[in-house]
C-alpha cells in the first residue's frame, strides 16, 4: 500500500466529517443526504473487512502458486493490518483490542471445529493451521472489532444510559461462556439475551451521518450489524472458506439463528471497545 493510497483514505475521512448538506435542505431531501452519507460512512468504516473479504473472493480455492489459499489469507490479512497501523487509521491501542478480538475469535474457533464438537470444518490443507484452524480465521472476528473502532470516529458516536461497566463485562462473559457450555448443559442463549435487553434498554447510540446528531437505540445498532455479519456468513460458506455439516454435499444458507449469535458477539465485541480511552469519554454511565 503506498503513500498515496494513505493519503487518499484521509482525503476521503477529512471529506466525509466536514461535508454539508446544501442551504435549506429538509423533509425527504434530507432525509436522502443524510442517509446517504450514513452509508459512505459505514462504508469506509468497513475498510479492513472490505478489504479482507475482497481477498477471500479473489484468491483462487487452489491457492497462489504453491501457497495454499488459507496462507495468502493469512498474508493478506497481516499485510491489511499492518497498513491500517502504519497509515495511523488505527492506533497501537486499538490494535491491542483487535489482538484480543482476534485471540477470543480463534480460541472459539479450536473449540467449534474440535473433533468432539463439529460445529464447522475448514475442509482445505494450510501450513498455517493449528488445532485445525487456519490462523486467518481470527481475523474474521477482528474485522467486526476493527468496523466498530472506525465506525465510532467516523460517525462522532456517544453513548448514553450505558449501564455499569462491571454489568457489561459480566454479560460479555457470559455470552462468550455460552458459545462453549450450550454443548454440554443446554444453549441459555435467551436467557442472556433477555438479560441484555433489560440492561441496555435505556442505552441510546447518538451519531452523525451528516452534520445534526441522531439517535437510536444501542440494541437496534448491535441487531442490525449482527444482520450483516450473518449476510457475510453465507458469503463465506458459499465461496467454501468453511463449512457447516448441513453444507457439506451442498451449499444452503446459513440458519437464521446464526443472526442472534453474531449480534450477541458484536455486543461482547462493543464491550471490549468501550474499555478504549477515548471511547470511554464518550460514554455515560449513569451514578
Amino acid at each position: 500500500m503506498s503513500s498515496f493510497s494513505v493519503a487518499a483514505v484521509n482525503r476521503l475521512d477529512l471529506w466525509l466529517m466536514q461535508v454539508t448538506p446544501p442551504q435549506n435542505t429538509a423533509g425527504l431531501q434530507r432525509f436522502c443526504w443524510e442517509f446517504w452519507f450514513f452509508g459512505l460512512k459505514q462504508a469506509r468504516a468497513c475498510l479492513f473487512v472490505v478489504l479482507f473479504f475482497a481477498s477471500v473472493l479473489l484468491v483462487p480455492r487452489a491457492g497462489v502458486w504453491i501457497i495454499p489459499r488459507y496462507d495468502v489469507l493469512l498474508i493478506l490479512a497481516l499485510l491489511i493490518q499492518y497498513w491500517m497501523v502504519w497509515s495511523k487509521l488505527e492506533t497501537i491501542d486499538e490494535l491491542k483490542a483487535i489482538c484480543l478480538f482476534h485471540l477470543v475469535g480463534f480460541a472459539l474457533e479450536v473449540f467449534k471445529t474440535s473433533g468432539a464438537i463439529q460445529s464447522w470444518s475448514y475442509p482445505d490443507f494450510a501450513y498455517s493451521k493449528l488445532f485445525g484452524v487456519p490462523l486467518f480465521a481470527g481475523f474474521m472476528y477482528a474485522a467486526v472489532g476493527s468496523y466498530i473502532i472506525q465506525s465510532w470516529r467516523l460517525l462522532q458516536q456517544r453513548v448514553v444510559h450505558h449501564p455499569p461497566y462491571w454489568m457489561a463485562v459480566l454479560v460479555a462473559l457470559l455470552i462468550y461462556a455460552n458459545f462453549f457450555s450450550h454443548h454440554y448443559i443446554g444453549d441459555y442463549r435467551w436467557y442472556i439475551a433477555a438479560a441484555t435487553l433489560g440492561l441496555y434498554a435505556r442505552t441510546v447510540v447518538y451519531f452523525t451521518p451528516l452534520d445534526r446528531e441522531r439517535s437510536m437505540p444501542l440494541l437496534l445498532g448491535f441487531v442490525l450489524v449482527g444482520f450483516f455479519i450473518w449476510l457475510a456468513e453465507n458469503i463465506s460458506t458459499f465461496m467454501g472458506l468453511w463449512s457447516y455439516p448441513n453444507q457439506l454435499g451442498a451449499w444452503s444458507v446459513v440458519h437464521l439463528g446464526k443472526w442472534s449469535s453474531w449480534s450477541l458477539l458484536v455486543i461482547m465485541t462493543f464491550t471490549i471497545v468501550a474499555q478504549l480511552k477515548y471511547v470511554k469519554q464518550r460514554i455515560d454511565v449513569p451514578r
